[in-house]
Protein backbone atom coordinates (compact mmCIF):
# COMPACT_ATOMS: atom_id res chain seq x y z
CA UNK A 1 0.00 0.00 0.00
CA UNK A 2 1.45 3.43 -1.04
CA UNK A 3 2.04 6.53 1.15
CA UNK A 4 -0.90 9.24 0.95
CA UNK A 5 0.41 11.87 -0.86
CA UNK A 6 -0.83 15.81 -0.07
CA UNK A 7 0.05 18.54 -2.01
CA UNK A 8 0.14 22.18 -1.24
CA UNK A 9 -1.40 24.77 -3.87
CA UNK A 10 -2.30 28.35 -4.24
CA UNK A 11 -1.23 31.23 -6.05
CA UNK A 12 2.32 32.48 -5.79
CA UNK A 13 3.52 33.90 -2.30
CA UNK A 14 1.03 32.81 -0.26
CA UNK A 15 3.68 30.80 2.13
CA UNK A 16 3.14 27.27 0.64
CA UNK A 17 6.91 26.36 1.23
CA UNK A 18 6.83 27.85 4.44
CA UNK A 19 4.19 25.67 5.38
CA UNK A 20 6.31 23.02 3.77
CA UNK A 21 9.45 23.51 5.54
CA UNK A 22 7.52 23.82 8.86
CA UNK A 23 5.67 20.06 8.18
CA UNK A 24 8.73 18.33 7.10
CA UNK A 25 10.54 19.99 10.00
CA UNK A 26 13.11 20.89 7.35
CA UNK A 27 13.94 24.32 5.98
CA UNK A 28 14.57 22.25 2.47
CA UNK A 29 11.96 25.03 0.32
CA UNK A 30 13.19 28.18 -0.39
CA UNK A 31 11.06 30.56 1.08
CA UNK A 32 11.15 34.28 0.31
CA UNK A 33 9.46 37.38 -0.91
CA UNK A 34 9.85 37.00 -4.59
CA UNK A 35 6.63 35.87 -6.39
CA UNK A 36 6.83 32.15 -8.37
CA UNK A 37 10.19 31.05 -6.15
CA UNK A 38 9.11 27.62 -6.03
CA UNK A 39 9.04 25.83 -9.68
CA UNK A 40 9.13 22.16 -9.28
CA UNK A 41 7.13 19.81 -7.02
CA UNK A 42 9.06 19.29 -3.92
CA UNK A 43 8.19 16.38 -2.50
CA UNK A 44 9.05 15.73 1.28
CA UNK A 45 7.83 13.27 3.96
CA UNK A 46 6.11 14.51 7.05
CA UNK A 47 4.40 12.67 10.23
CA UNK A 48 1.96 13.63 12.76
CA UNK A 49 1.37 11.53 15.62
CA UNK A 50 2.21 8.52 14.21
CA UNK A 51 0.85 9.42 10.35
CA UNK A 52 3.33 9.76 7.59
CA UNK A 53 2.06 11.16 4.05
CA UNK A 54 4.29 12.29 1.28
CA UNK A 55 4.24 16.59 1.02
CA UNK A 56 4.43 18.16 -2.44
CA UNK A 57 5.32 21.78 -2.38
CA UNK A 58 4.01 22.90 -5.83
CA UNK A 59 4.91 26.35 -7.99
CA UNK A 60 2.48 29.08 -7.43
CA UNK A 61 -0.74 28.81 -9.61
CA UNK A 62 -0.68 32.09 -12.37
CA UNK A 63 -3.22 32.76 -14.79
CA UNK A 64 -1.80 35.70 -16.24
CA UNK A 65 1.54 35.26 -16.27
CA UNK A 66 2.59 34.28 -19.82
CA UNK A 67 5.58 31.92 -21.62
CA UNK A 68 7.09 27.88 -21.60
CA UNK A 69 8.43 28.60 -18.05
CA UNK A 70 5.26 29.77 -16.52
CA UNK A 71 2.77 27.28 -18.57
CA UNK A 72 5.06 23.96 -17.20
CA UNK A 73 4.69 25.41 -13.73
CA UNK A 74 1.39 25.09 -14.00
CA UNK A 75 1.21 21.30 -15.39
CA UNK A 76 3.41 20.57 -12.93
CA UNK A 77 0.71 22.09 -10.66
CA UNK A 78 -1.97 20.27 -12.22
CA UNK A 79 0.22 16.55 -11.92
CA UNK A 80 0.56 17.27 -8.41
CA UNK A 81 -3.22 17.80 -7.87
CA UNK A 82 -4.15 14.68 -10.08
CA UNK A 83 -1.84 12.75 -7.96
CA UNK A 84 -2.77 14.15 -4.38
CA UNK A 85 -4.78 12.05 -2.37
CA UNK A 86 -5.55 15.73 0.11
CA UNK A 87 -5.16 19.17 -1.52
CA UNK A 88 -4.20 21.92 1.02
CA UNK A 89 -5.04 25.26 -0.61
CA UNK A 90 -3.36 28.29 0.57
CA UNK A 91 -5.00 31.34 0.65
CA UNK A 92 -2.87 34.88 1.47
CA UNK A 93 -5.30 36.15 4.51
CA UNK A 94 -3.85 39.54 4.19
CA UNK A 95 -5.09 39.90 0.31
CA UNK A 96 -8.40 40.10 -0.51
CA UNK A 97 -10.48 37.82 -2.33
CA UNK A 98 -10.33 38.09 -6.11
CA UNK A 99 -11.40 36.53 -9.50
CA UNK A 100 -8.20 34.04 -9.67
CA UNK A 101 -9.31 33.16 -6.22
CA UNK A 102 -12.23 32.17 -7.06
CA UNK A 103 -11.31 30.43 -10.54
CA UNK A 104 -8.82 27.91 -8.70
CA UNK A 105 -11.78 26.90 -6.82
CA UNK A 106 -13.16 25.89 -9.31
CA UNK A 107 -9.95 23.91 -10.78
CA UNK A 108 -9.95 22.45 -7.04
CA UNK A 109 -13.35 21.24 -7.21
CA UNK A 110 -13.65 19.60 -10.88
CA UNK A 111 -10.33 17.28 -9.10
CA UNK A 112 -13.00 15.62 -6.97
CA UNK A 113 -10.37 15.41 -4.12
CA UNK A 114 -10.87 16.48 -0.74
CA UNK A 115 -9.86 20.13 -0.08
CA UNK A 116 -8.69 21.75 3.16
CA UNK A 117 -8.72 25.48 2.51
CA UNK A 118 -6.03 27.37 4.54
CA UNK A 119 -6.00 30.89 5.04
CA UNK A 120 -2.74 31.93 5.70
CA UNK A 121 -0.49 34.50 7.66
CA UNK A 122 -3.26 35.17 10.41
CA UNK A 123 -0.70 35.91 13.16
CA UNK A 124 -3.22 36.60 15.96
CA UNK A 125 -6.99 36.69 16.82
CA UNK A 126 -8.08 39.96 15.71
CA UNK A 127 -6.65 38.87 12.48
CA UNK A 128 -9.05 35.98 12.27
CA UNK A 129 -11.69 38.41 10.09
CA UNK A 130 -9.35 38.58 7.54
CA UNK A 131 -10.33 34.96 6.76
CA UNK A 132 -14.08 35.29 7.00
CA UNK A 133 -14.61 36.24 3.28
CA UNK A 134 -12.82 32.94 1.91
CA UNK A 135 -16.11 30.78 3.13
CA UNK A 136 -17.88 32.32 0.27
CA UNK A 137 -15.19 29.90 -1.82
CA UNK A 138 -17.78 27.29 -0.79
CA UNK A 139 -15.24 24.97 0.35
CA UNK A 140 -16.05 24.04 4.40
CA UNK A 141 -14.54 25.75 7.61
CA UNK A 142 -11.54 27.34 6.76
CA UNK A 143 -8.27 26.86 8.97
CA UNK A 144 -6.90 30.00 9.85
CA UNK A 145 -3.31 29.54 10.21
CA UNK A 146 0.28 30.87 10.44
CA UNK A 147 2.86 28.67 8.41
CA UNK A 148 5.43 30.81 9.50
CA UNK A 149 5.03 31.39 13.29
CA UNK A 150 2.86 27.65 13.66
CA UNK A 151 -0.32 29.06 15.11
CA UNK A 152 -3.35 26.65 14.37
CA UNK A 153 -0.86 24.38 12.56
CA UNK A 154 -1.76 21.29 15.02
CA UNK A 155 -5.81 21.84 14.27
CA UNK A 156 -5.21 21.44 10.55
CA UNK A 157 -2.91 18.62 10.58
CA UNK A 158 -5.68 16.81 12.74
CA UNK A 159 -8.54 17.40 10.51
CA UNK A 160 -5.63 16.85 7.87
CA UNK A 161 -5.03 13.10 8.94
CA UNK A 162 -8.61 12.35 8.70
CA UNK A 163 -9.15 12.74 4.97
CA UNK A 164 -6.14 10.61 4.53
CA UNK A 165 -6.29 7.46 3.21
CA UNK A 166 -5.10 4.36 5.30
CA UNK A 167 -1.06 4.32 5.30
CA UNK A 168 1.49 1.23 5.99
CA UNK A 169 3.45 1.71 8.62
CA UNK A 170 7.03 0.46 9.66
CA UNK A 171 7.30 -1.45 12.91
CA UNK A 172 9.36 0.34 15.73
CA UNK A 173 12.83 -0.42 15.47
CA UNK A 174 12.65 -1.37 11.64
CA UNK A 175 15.67 -0.09 9.41
CA UNK A 176 14.67 2.58 6.21
CA UNK A 177 16.28 0.86 3.71
CA UNK A 178 15.68 3.96 0.89
CA UNK A 179 18.15 4.90 -1.19
CA UNK A 180 18.78 8.67 -0.86
CA UNK A 181 20.52 9.93 -3.74
CA UNK A 182 21.36 13.81 -4.59
CA UNK A 183 21.98 14.52 -8.28
CA UNK A 184 24.70 17.12 -8.30
CA UNK A 185 26.55 18.86 -11.21
CA UNK A 186 26.88 22.33 -12.85
CA UNK A 187 23.67 24.08 -14.45
CA UNK A 188 22.99 22.73 -17.72
CA UNK A 189 24.61 19.37 -17.57
CA UNK A 190 21.28 17.52 -17.98
CA UNK A 191 20.28 16.43 -13.92
CA UNK A 192 16.72 17.11 -14.22
CA UNK A 193 16.51 15.44 -17.46
CA UNK A 194 18.07 12.37 -15.80
CA UNK A 195 15.69 12.83 -12.71
CA UNK A 196 12.60 12.50 -15.16
CA UNK A 197 14.19 9.48 -16.97
CA UNK A 198 14.25 7.91 -13.74
CA UNK A 199 10.91 9.04 -12.10
CA UNK A 200 9.45 8.26 -16.20
CA UNK A 201 7.25 11.67 -16.12
CA UNK A 202 8.12 14.74 -16.64
CA UNK A 203 8.68 15.41 -12.75
CA UNK A 204 10.91 18.31 -12.44
CA UNK A 205 11.11 21.14 -15.23
CA UNK A 206 13.89 20.86 -18.14
CA UNK A 207 14.96 23.71 -20.12
CA UNK A 208 18.47 24.94 -21.96
CA UNK A 209 18.15 28.08 -20.02
CA UNK A 210 20.99 27.46 -16.89
CA UNK A 211 19.46 27.71 -13.65
CA UNK A 212 16.06 26.64 -14.70
CA UNK A 213 16.02 24.63 -11.34
CA UNK A 214 16.94 26.85 -8.04
CA UNK A 215 15.20 24.59 -5.59
CA UNK A 216 16.78 21.16 -3.96
CA UNK A 217 13.69 18.83 -5.85
CA UNK A 218 12.64 15.29 -3.80
CA UNK A 219 10.83 12.81 -5.03
CA UNK A 220 10.58 9.20 -4.51
CA UNK A 221 9.97 6.02 -6.83
CA UNK A 222 10.76 2.62 -6.42
CA UNK A 223 12.54 0.19 -9.60
CA UNK A 224 13.09 -3.25 -8.95
CA UNK A 225 11.34 -3.78 -5.64
CA UNK A 226 13.44 -0.81 -4.19
CA UNK A 227 12.83 2.08 -2.86
CA UNK A 228 14.01 5.37 -3.90
CA UNK A 229 14.36 9.36 -3.00
CA UNK A 230 16.07 11.21 -5.55
CA UNK A 231 16.70 14.91 -5.31
CA UNK A 232 17.81 17.24 -8.42
CA UNK A 233 19.44 19.92 -7.03
CA UNK A 234 20.02 23.81 -8.79
CA UNK A 235 23.45 24.00 -10.54
CA UNK A 236 26.08 24.67 -8.63
CA UNK A 237 28.34 27.42 -9.72
CA UNK A 238 31.54 28.79 -8.95
CA UNK A 239 30.88 31.56 -6.02
CA UNK A 240 32.07 34.45 -8.80
CA UNK A 241 28.79 32.97 -11.05
CA UNK A 242 26.18 33.62 -8.32
CA UNK A 243 24.39 36.47 -9.56
CA UNK A 244 21.47 36.88 -6.70
CA UNK A 245 21.14 35.84 -3.37
CA UNK A 246 18.01 33.25 -4.05
CA UNK A 247 20.94 31.48 -6.18
CA UNK A 248 23.02 31.67 -3.39
CA UNK A 249 20.39 30.29 -1.67
CA UNK A 250 19.54 27.16 -3.97
CA UNK A 251 23.12 26.25 -4.04
CA UNK A 252 23.50 26.11 -0.34
CA UNK A 253 20.71 23.80 -0.34
CA UNK A 254 22.30 21.92 -2.68
CA UNK A 255 25.15 21.50 -0.71
CA UNK A 256 22.57 20.37 2.03
CA UNK A 257 21.10 17.92 -0.36
CA UNK A 258 24.75 16.22 0.01
CA UNK A 259 24.80 16.18 3.57
CA UNK A 260 21.43 14.59 3.86
CA UNK A 261 21.63 12.42 0.89
CA UNK A 262 24.02 8.55 1.27
CA UNK A 263 24.80 8.46 -2.61
CA UNK A 264 25.39 11.41 -4.94
CA UNK A 265 25.48 11.26 -8.49
CA UNK A 266 27.80 13.57 -9.76
CA UNK A 267 26.84 14.93 -13.39
CA UNK A 268 29.49 15.72 -15.82
CA UNK A 269 28.88 17.18 -19.69
CA UNK A 270 30.52 14.57 -21.64
CA UNK A 271 30.51 17.30 -24.54
CA UNK A 272 32.41 19.69 -22.35
CA UNK A 273 35.89 19.47 -21.32
CA UNK A 274 36.07 18.59 -17.06
CA UNK A 275 36.63 22.06 -15.07
CA UNK A 276 38.04 23.48 -11.93
CA UNK A 277 34.24 23.79 -10.75
CA UNK A 278 33.25 20.24 -11.52
CA UNK A 279 36.40 19.59 -9.42
CA UNK A 280 35.18 21.31 -6.66
CA UNK A 281 31.48 20.16 -6.51
CA UNK A 282 33.50 16.31 -6.41
CA UNK A 283 34.79 17.22 -3.70
CA UNK A 284 31.99 18.78 -2.25
CA UNK A 285 30.42 14.96 -2.11
CA UNK A 286 33.71 13.38 -0.68
CA UNK A 287 34.12 15.59 1.98
CA UNK A 288 30.76 14.83 3.23
CA UNK A 289 31.60 11.40 3.43
CA UNK A 290 29.34 10.32 0.55
CA UNK A 291 28.94 7.30 -1.70
CA UNK A 292 29.69 8.72 -5.03
CA UNK A 293 29.03 7.62 -8.61
CA UNK A 294 30.75 9.91 -11.64
CA UNK A 295 27.75 10.27 -14.50
CA UNK A 296 28.78 10.86 -17.81
CA UNK A 297 25.86 12.56 -19.40
CA UNK A 298 25.69 13.57 -22.92
CA UNK A 299 27.25 10.52 -24.32
CA UNK A 300 25.29 9.95 -27.24
CA UNK A 301 26.06 13.37 -28.14
CA UNK A 302 29.95 12.43 -28.29
CA UNK A 303 32.26 11.46 -31.36
CA UNK A 304 33.27 8.32 -30.40
CA UNK A 305 36.57 5.61 -31.51
CA UNK A 306 37.11 2.32 -29.99
CA UNK A 307 39.84 4.64 -27.14
CA UNK A 308 37.37 7.29 -25.99
CA UNK A 309 35.87 5.35 -23.04
CA UNK A 310 39.83 4.66 -21.56
CA UNK A 311 40.93 8.04 -22.20
CA UNK A 312 38.13 10.17 -20.73
CA UNK A 313 38.38 8.10 -17.56
CA UNK A 314 41.94 8.31 -17.26
CA UNK A 315 41.16 11.92 -17.19
CA UNK A 316 38.87 11.91 -14.63
CA UNK A 317 40.90 9.75 -12.53
CA UNK A 318 44.04 12.18 -13.04
CA UNK A 319 42.06 15.41 -12.04
CA UNK A 320 39.52 13.93 -9.47
CA UNK A 321 42.19 11.18 -7.47
CA UNK A 322 40.61 11.70 -4.00
CA UNK A 323 37.67 9.96 -6.10
CA UNK A 324 39.64 7.32 -7.26
CA UNK A 325 37.06 4.33 -5.51
CA UNK A 326 34.25 6.15 -7.10
CA UNK A 327 32.53 4.07 -10.00
CA UNK A 328 32.40 5.46 -13.68
CA UNK A 329 29.15 5.37 -15.99
CA UNK A 330 28.88 6.62 -19.49
CA UNK A 331 25.07 7.09 -19.97
CA UNK A 332 22.61 9.17 -21.92
CA UNK A 333 19.75 11.15 -19.93
CA UNK A 334 17.73 11.66 -23.22
CA UNK A 335 18.12 8.05 -24.33
CA UNK A 336 17.76 6.66 -21.03
CA UNK A 337 20.82 4.60 -22.11
CA UNK A 338 22.70 3.23 -19.26
CA UNK A 339 20.09 4.91 -16.78
CA UNK A 340 18.86 1.56 -15.44
CA UNK A 341 22.51 0.64 -14.65
CA UNK A 342 23.18 3.25 -13.11
CA UNK A 343 20.03 2.60 -10.80
CA UNK A 344 21.63 -0.78 -10.04
CA UNK A 345 24.98 0.98 -9.46
CA UNK A 346 23.69 3.22 -6.73
CA UNK A 347 21.74 0.48 -4.99
CA UNK A 348 24.91 -1.28 -4.55
CA UNK A 349 27.08 1.69 -3.70
CA UNK A 350 24.37 2.26 -1.02
CA UNK A 351 25.29 -0.98 -0.05
CA UNK A 352 29.15 -0.68 0.29
CA UNK A 353 28.12 2.34 2.21
CA UNK A 354 26.62 0.97 5.08
CA UNK A 355 29.41 -2.51 5.31
CA UNK A 356 30.11 -3.84 8.50
CA UNK A 357 32.66 -5.65 9.41
CA UNK A 358 33.49 -8.66 12.65
CA UNK A 359 36.98 -7.48 14.31
CA UNK A 360 38.18 -10.76 13.34
CA UNK A 361 38.19 -10.13 9.61
CA UNK A 362 39.31 -6.81 10.01
CA UNK A 363 42.15 -8.35 11.99
CA UNK A 364 42.76 -11.38 9.70
CA UNK A 365 43.12 -8.33 6.62
CA UNK A 366 45.17 -6.59 8.42
CA UNK A 367 47.85 -9.22 9.07
CA UNK A 368 47.79 -10.17 5.52
CA UNK A 369 48.72 -6.74 4.64
CA UNK A 370 51.46 -6.06 7.15
CA UNK A 371 52.58 -9.33 6.28
CA UNK A 372 53.20 -8.44 2.61
CA UNK A 373 54.45 -4.86 3.48
CA UNK A 374 55.91 -4.89 7.59
CA UNK A 375 55.59 -1.63 9.19
CA UNK A 376 58.10 1.11 8.14
CA UNK A 377 60.60 2.73 10.73
CA UNK A 378 60.21 6.41 10.46
CA UNK A 379 62.59 8.97 12.54
CA UNK A 380 64.85 6.03 13.50
CA UNK A 381 61.93 4.03 15.30
CA UNK A 382 59.71 1.41 14.31
CA UNK A 383 55.64 1.94 13.94
CA UNK A 384 53.60 -0.67 15.41
CA UNK A 385 50.20 -1.75 14.24
CA UNK A 386 48.25 -3.13 16.67
CA UNK A 387 44.83 -4.03 15.44
CA UNK A 388 42.19 -2.54 13.82
CA UNK A 389 38.36 -2.24 14.57
CA UNK A 390 35.42 -0.84 12.86
CA UNK A 391 33.83 2.29 14.57
CA UNK A 392 30.97 3.25 12.31
CA UNK A 393 29.46 3.09 8.58
CA UNK A 394 28.07 5.84 5.93
CA UNK A 395 30.68 5.73 5.29
CA UNK A 396 32.66 3.05 6.83
CA UNK A 397 35.02 4.07 9.36
CA UNK A 398 37.82 2.28 11.01
CA UNK A 399 40.10 2.62 14.20
CA UNK A 400 43.69 1.44 13.91
CA UNK A 401 45.72 0.81 16.73
CA UNK A 402 48.97 2.32 16.96
CA UNK A 403 52.17 2.80 18.91
CA UNK A 404 52.42 6.40 17.82
CA UNK A 405 50.25 8.37 15.38
CA UNK A 406 52.91 10.63 14.56
CA UNK A 407 55.04 7.53 13.14
CA UNK A 408 52.30 6.80 10.70
CA UNK A 409 53.29 7.87 7.00
CA UNK A 410 50.29 9.13 5.24
CA UNK A 411 51.66 7.00 1.84
CA UNK A 412 51.58 3.79 4.40
CA UNK A 413 48.10 4.48 5.49
CA UNK A 414 47.12 4.59 1.98
CA UNK A 415 48.51 1.69 1.59
CA UNK A 416 46.30 -0.41 4.34
CA UNK A 417 43.66 1.25 2.90
CA UNK A 418 43.82 0.25 -0.49
CA UNK A 419 44.76 -3.38 0.93
CA UNK A 420 41.06 -3.20 3.06
CA UNK A 421 39.41 -2.19 -0.52
CA UNK A 422 41.12 -5.03 -1.78
CA UNK A 423 40.24 -7.23 0.62
CA UNK A 424 36.29 -6.12 1.10
CA UNK A 425 35.58 -3.78 -2.19
CA UNK A 426 34.30 -0.74 -0.80
CA UNK A 427 33.53 -0.13 -3.67
CA UNK A 428 31.77 3.71 -4.46
CA UNK A 429 32.38 5.08 -1.06
CA UNK A 430 35.15 6.71 0.95
CA UNK A 431 36.56 5.17 4.10
CA UNK A 432 37.82 6.58 7.29
CA UNK A 433 40.55 5.23 9.10
CA UNK A 434 41.10 7.00 12.42
CA UNK A 435 44.78 6.29 14.06
CA UNK A 436 44.85 5.76 18.26
CA UNK A 437 47.83 6.03 19.47
CA UNK A 438 49.84 8.84 21.65
CA UNK A 439 48.11 10.89 19.22
CA UNK A 440 45.31 10.81 17.02
CA UNK A 441 45.01 11.56 12.98
CA UNK A 442 42.71 10.95 10.82
CA UNK A 443 42.27 10.84 7.36
CA UNK A 444 39.54 10.14 4.84
CA UNK A 445 40.25 8.53 1.37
Amino acid sequence: MRQAIVALVGRPNVGKSALYNRLTGKARAIVDNTPGLTRDRNYGLADWLGHEFILVDTGGVDFETRGPINRQVQQQTQFAIEQADVILWLVDGRTPLDNADRRLADQLRKSDKPVLLVVNKIDNEAQEADAHEFWSLGFDTPFAISALHGRCVDELLDALIEKLPPTPTREAGEEDLTIRMAVVGQPNVGKSSLVNRMLGEARVLVSDVPGTTRDSVNSYFMFRDRRYEIVDTAGIRSPKSISNQLEHYAVVRALRSIEESNVVLIVLDATVPLTDQDERIAGFAHEAGRACILCINKWDLLEKDSNTVDEYIKVLRRRLPFLDYAPIITLSAKSGQRVDKLLELAAFVDEQHVMRFKTSQLNNALHEILKKHPEPTRHGKPLKISYISQTGVRPPAFALFVNEAKRMHFAYLRYIKNGLREKFGLEGTPLIVMLRGQKEAKERG
